[in-house]
């Protein structure tokens, strides 16, 4: 009997259990409720009249869904609306409305949801939907329904809501999300899919169309987005992405592996197609691709293109420090691995444009011990400085058909430049150098000057490094005009002021390359030779300006198997005579004895210890100064013939006045003397008037008044080649040598 009573009991369960998973337990509508509510500590209701965010916008009438609910292979809700309330601390009406509602929950799902994880729901279908999501800054978020104790970790992974099936006929949501500084308002519509072609494979089907429109701001910048992607939308934790890095090279200090792009580890149908058009701040964003979730930017892959009015306005979003330049725009390919805020990006920049600049390149942008960190590498075939304009304190220009950045940073907008001045005045960015660390290797093929005078570089390689706010340009070699130029340029951004500092040499340097020197009728170039050298100086400021009026060091060059224009030469010394007689039968070309410059720098001021271009014709010395902290200069060149002269003024040429405005004139005195005594022989005999102007010529003098116009008893050009380079400690005399003497080596 008591076996037929426990069958009979068994039996009766059973046909209970089928019966109210056929009906879908109609009588639990308020059990359910009050159970709901507790576990998920806030109100949930399946009322209709609870729908009120959703009944004030839209009177639909009655909804079609009649409540059930079955427990049978996980929790499958149909429900003529859902309505969960806010936690506690929201000020939100609610959490999640919508009408019409079709849910379904794994059990193992609800269990990590009731641990406090992220929730995951397998398939949430409505005809309308209104959600306001939150995140504080502690972590809490409205879409954890029992908070763990433990705050989760800076870097924990961001458990948004994941959906396995999502179709909403039409809905809101709102998320204010702290951490990421992001409060946005989102429209979604839905778009049914298309059934296969007869015939065709029903994996051809064409899937349903989830849109999502944006707007609200990210970071304090105003955004505005479109998203669309498939209504399927896979947990993170079951999509696979690799990456298959590209080392940077060509270095021993190479940084870390740079990007790559994104191949899937092997097909997987889980990933979502995913489609962006976003506009953040003044950047410009398009994305297509595939991700893992259609609300999060973990396990991300696929082809972006970027543009904006400068490089800075597309870094400032995502906490890069970028300079300021022209108009700007990229593609490439772009991967984001993990779902941790510290998680890597990595893109391959294929082709970007800046002003009329090319460039390329693969980059690594990750959070390490804290701190934002860009590394890998910058290539190109071409750069024009001038395209880089802002970033060295200069003007930005458009690029090709682009137009200039209308409303730069403040911190970099031009400050006020005085009359008269030429030198770049534009303020550094000192707090973005500050903002993150770089370990870039640059390998460019040619650098246009952005001057139609000087001959670019090419090739240009560097090292560049960012630290704590000191940018360090080290390995810096480029070539040009067949010579080659090395060193260290160095900006310390820790502190306002900003110090400056730069180690170059240059070698084998053709002058007549390098300074393009185009003459008339094929007449050689005005001066030709190889240049060598090197130039030790530091300096402090705010902008270009200020760095270079605060100069101080040594540059010091030689010209070695030069020649100069002998027009030049006799021009220089009012040579009438000769100069006549070049002009009549054609310029020719003068052998440099010596030709080398010696010039201290102190305040911005450079003074020449000596600067000299001796001949077998003439010896041409300067003296005087230049001042880049007034922009004005005050140089005197003398030249003393070695030859015989029947017509000669003889008075050194002066150069004064600003950059902006220089003056070029004949010192007075010497040639009011010898016009007056023309002019009183003149007098007694016009031919007696031509003895002042004739200049025998004297080449022990021409040396000694090249030591006398520079101040010292010098014995001349040869010996202060070889005394300068003997105090730069190579008596082999090669122009590294002379350049790296101490500033208070004699002259």
């Amino acid at each position: 009997m008591l076996s037929i009573g426990f069958a009979a009991f068994a039996l009766f369960l059973v046909v209970v259990v089928a019966w109210g998973e056929s009906a879908g337990w109609p009588f639990l509508v308020a059990p359910l409720e009050r159970q709901l509510s507790r576990v998920a500590q806030r109100e949930v209701r399946f009322s209709d009249a609870s729908v009120t965010a959703i009944a004030a916008s839209a009177d639909t009438g009655r909804s079609t869904e009649a409540f059930s609910v079955r427990f049978l292979g996980g929790v499958k809700l149909r429900a003529p609306a859902l309505w969960v309330a806010a936690p506690a601390w929201s000020q939100a009406s609610h959490f999640f409305s919508a009408r019409d509602v079709a849910l379904d929950l794994r059990y193992a799902d609800l269990w990590r949801a009731y641990r406090g994880e992220g929730i995951r729901v397998e398939r949430l279908q409505a005809s309308s939907l209104d959600a306001q999501l939150e995140r504080l800054t502690d972590g809490r978020a409205s879409w954890q329904f029992r908070p763990s104790a433990v705050p989760p970790p800076a870097d924990a992974p961001r458990r948004l809501p994941t959906f396995g099936s999502l179709q909403i006929g039409s809905g809101t949501v709102t998320l204010n999300d702290a951490p990421l500084d992001l409060a946005i308002q989102g429209e979604l519509t839905w778009t049914p899919s298309h059934p296969a072609a007869p015939g065709a494979p029903s994996a051809t089907a064409v899937p349903g169309t989830l849109s999502v429109k944006a707007r609200g701001q990210y970071k304090k910048f105003p955004l505005i987005a479109e998203l669309k992607t498939a209504g399927s939308v896979p947990e993170l934790s079951d999509v696979r992405v690799a990456a298959t890095p590209a080392s940077a090279s060509g270095s021993a200090a190479a940084p870390a592996p740079a990007a790559a792009a994104a191949t899937a580890a092997a097909p997987d149908t889980r990933r979502l197609p995913l489609s962006l058009r976003a506009t953040v701040g003044r950047a410009t964003l398009s994305f297509e691709g595939s991700s893992a979730s259609a609300f999060s930017l973990g396990s991300l892959a696929g082809r972006y293109a970027l543009s904006g009015p400068s490089l800075a306005a597309v870094g400032d979003p995502v906490g890069v420090t970028l300079p300021t330049t022209g108009a700007f725009r990229s593609q490439g390919r772009i991967v984001k691995e993990g779902v941790k805020p510290t998680d890597p990006w990595r893109v391959v920049v294929d082709d970007a444009v800046v002003g009329s600049s090319r460039l390329n390149g693969a980059f690594t942008f990750e959070t390490v011990a804290g701190v934002r960190t860009l590394s890998g590498r910058l290539g190109g075939s071409r750069l024009l400085l001038s395209d880089l304009g802002p970033a060295i304190g200069g003007v930005a220009r458009p690029a090709d058909g682009g137009k200039v950045d209308p409303d730069p940073k403040p911190e970099t907008k031009p400050a006020s430049r005085p009359a008269g001045k030429v030198l770049p005045s534009r303020a550094f960015d000192l707090k973005a150098l500050r903002a993150m660390d770089a370990n870039v290797l640059i390998d460019i093929s040619d650098v246009d000057l952005n001057t139609r005078l000087l001959e670019p570089l090419r090739p240009l390689h560097a090292h560049l490094q960012l630290v704590a706010g000191v940018l360090t340009l080290s390995d810096l070699q480029a070539r040009t005009a067949q010579g080659e130029l090395r060193g260290l340029v160095r900006l310390d951004g820790r502190n306002t002021p900003a110090l400056w500092n730069a180690n170059l040499n240059w070698s084998n340097v053709r002058l007549e390359r390098w300074i393009k020197q185009v003459r008339a009728n094929a007449a050689p170039p005005w001066v030709s030779g190889r240049l060598n050298g090197r130039a030790v100086l530091q300096g402090q400021g705010r902008s270009t300006a200020e760095i270079l009026a605060t100069l101080k060091g040594t540059v010091r060059t030689e010209l070695q198997g030069g020649a100069v224009s002998h027009l030049a030469i006799e021009a220089a010394g009012l040579d009438i005579a000769q100069a006549l007689g070049m002009l009549v039968k054609g310029d020719d070309l003068l052998p440099v004895q010596c030709g080398v410059a010696d010039l201290v720098a102190d305040a911005g001021q450079f003074k020449p210890r000596v600067m000299v271009l001796d001949t077998q014709d003439s010896a041409l010395w300067v003296d005087g100064s230049l001042s880049l902290a007034t922009e004005t200069m005050d140089l005197r060149a003398v030249v003393f013939p070695k030859d015989f002269s029947p017509l000669a003024l003889r008075s050194p040429l002066l150069v004064k006045g600003s950059f902006a405005k220089p003056e070029i004139s004949v010192e007075k005195g010497p040639l009011v003397r010898k016009l007056g005594a023309s002019v009183l022989l003149g007098l007694l005999n016009p031919l007696a008037a031509l003895i002042p102007l004739i200049d025998p010529g004297d080449a022990q003098a021409a040396t000694a008044g090249g030591a006398a116009a520079r101040g010292d008893s010098g014995a001349g050009c040869a010996n202060f080649a070889m005394r300068a380079r003997a105090a730069s400690g190579s008596a082999s005399g090669s122009a590294v040598g002379l350049a790296s003497g101490s500033a208070s080596s004699p002259a």
